[in-house]
């Protein structure tokens, strides 16, 4: 690659790239009697022109000076970000903040941003426990409207970053994939866990077993309709918007679908890693606010160590304790199934598994303590809390990194928050960052160590067998409990 004067540089495919908007050298070639000089000239007053919106940049010139009418009007020197927060929303504080502030204008200005943070913390998690009261369906609504915000505000950066209002069908089309990418993952969800049910109602019969099928044409047809929507000039912008609409379904819908997972296996598998995050999230904050002193990481600087560390101890210590209360009640431990002799999902009826009876545990050092006091060397615990402890460990360790990566990001694109939806937090994404990696964890960590085969999932694949498959089955097991002498 040759470069003139460090501006401007001729690209191996023959394109010759403005850069910085800097002065189009002069080059007297003659060509087709004109010289490349008045080409230069005509180019630059046609960039100097352009659209107001950014939609357009006529800079990418062929190697002899013409225009190269298939090239992008992107120029190499990037996107301009200067306009992204405020196209998002973010150039001002929003009205419901600054009403805050002028009513704890008597504070200084770290107090004040303390206390509209705290008093909203624990609004939302009064909220949160109305949802928990209203039991798995209020939980899976309020899955899926995080989803569909976090989502919005992602893709809303994307309009802002590569400016492609005016491009027809492209926002409908990012709607359209998350619909799509819904269908699929929730209807997997409904079909493991409600397969018994849908099976007996024949026209859903055909959903179920074409479900994969059906998904994957709604998708194609996405596909097919964004190549259709392609237009000259716009490739660079649309083609990466594409790719950010995928990297937001797998960031929030493919975490989503794997927390209703986790819900679906017992509440309290969904109820304690969210609040391990929090926890986290609010003692962090308290031993920054208090003790902070060591900076963390150059992402966030507000981030200390005293904030990590001690942010770490203390969800350890209350994830444990909340795991030994939450596993005493059916409410929380049973999973979501849908019982045949009700007619009716249940959540609260169930024979507790391994992990919510007591057991006798030796615990290494504890045990060598306990016997140089005479005690027992055993402890009684529920197993529930050693899957505490160990979540807990990647929800204090891992978890922050969730953050981490989402402060580079607005980093990178110039903005302070994903939205402005909560006073002193920021955006729903900005809230959730973390809880979707936790997601991902608990869901991996609940297949590996907890869950084991169940009845029901057993009979909603028999069920999904032909009837004669279905018999060969039957005739098999008969045999095999007589051999064993469970049947006479």
């Amino acid at each position: 690659m040759a470069t003139a004067s460090g501006d401007n540089e001729i690209e191996a495919s023959g394109q010759l790239r403005q850069r910085n908007k800097a002065p189009i050298p002069k080059v007297n070639i003659q060509h087709e009697n004109q010289t490349t000089e008045s080409l230069y000239e005509q180019n630059a007053n046609r960039h100097a022109n352009q659209d107001a919106s950014g939609n357009e940049d006529h800079s990418a010139l062929e190697s002899d000076g013409r225009t190269d009418d298939g090239a992008d009007y992107d120029g190499p020197g990037g996107v301009d970000l200067s306009s992204v927060a405020k196209e998002i929303g973010q150039d001002g504080t929003s009205a419901g903040t600054a009403a805050l502030e002028t009513a704890l204008d008597g504070l200084p200005p770290r107090w004040k941003s303390y206390t509209i943070r705290f008093i909203f913390t624990w609004m939302m998690i009064a909220g949160f426990c109305g949802f928990i009261y209203g039991g798995p369906l209020f939980l899976m609504f309020l899955t899926l409207f995080v989803q569909v915000k976090c989502y919005s505000e992602v893709i809303n950066i994307g309009y802002a970053v590569y400016r492609v209002h005016n491009l027809p069908w492209f926002r409908t089309l990012s709607w359209y994939f998350l619909i799509a990418s819904n269908y699929f993952f929730y209807g997997e969800s409904m079909v493991g866990y409600f397969g018994i049910l849908i099976n007996k109602i024949n026209f859903l019969t055909f959903l179920v077993r074409y479900h994969r099928f059906i998904s994957f044409s709604m998708y194609i047809g996405g596909f097919v309709w964004f190549v259709v929507s392609l237009r000259k000039g716009y490739y660079m912008r649309q083609f990466s918007l594409f790719a950010w609409t995928h990297v937001a379904l797998l960031i929030v819908v493919t975490q989503s679908y794997l927390i209703i997972q986790n819900l679906f296996e017992g509440m309290i598998w969904f109820i304690l890693p969210i609040m391990m995050i929090v926890i986290n999230d609010v003692m962090a904050y308290m031993f920054g606010f208090f003790f902070g002193r060591t900076p963390l990481i150059k992402l966030s600087p507000k981030k200390t160590w005293e904030g990590y560390l001690g942010g770490g101890f203390s969800t350890v210590i209350m994830s444990m304790i909340l795991g030994h209360v939450l596993a005493q009640y059916p409410f929380f431990i049973c999973p979501i199934e849908f019982n045949e002799n009700l007619g009716h999902t249940t959540h609260y009826i169930c024979e507790p598994s391994y992990s919510f009876v007591l057991q006798e545990f030796s615990i290494p050092g504890i045990s060598n303590v306990r016997q140089m006091l005479h005690m027992r060397e055993t402890v009684t615990i529920y197993p529930a809390m050693i899957h505490a402890f160990f979540m807990s460990i990647f929800a204090s360790v891992i978890g922050p990194f969730g953050g981490f990566f989402a402060s580079g990001f607005k980093r990178a694109f110039k903005i302070k928050d994903f939205g402005d939806i909560i006073p002193g937090h920021g955006g729903i994404m900005d809230r959730f960052d973390c809880q979707f990696l936790m997601a991902s964890f608990v869901n991996a960590y609940i297949h590996s160590f907890i869950r084991s085969a169940s009845p029901t999932d057993l009979l909603r694949k028999a069920l999904a067998l032909k009837p004669e498959d279905q018999l060969a089955l039957y005739y098999s097991l008969q045999d095999t409990l007589k051999q064993r002498g469970i049947l006479m």
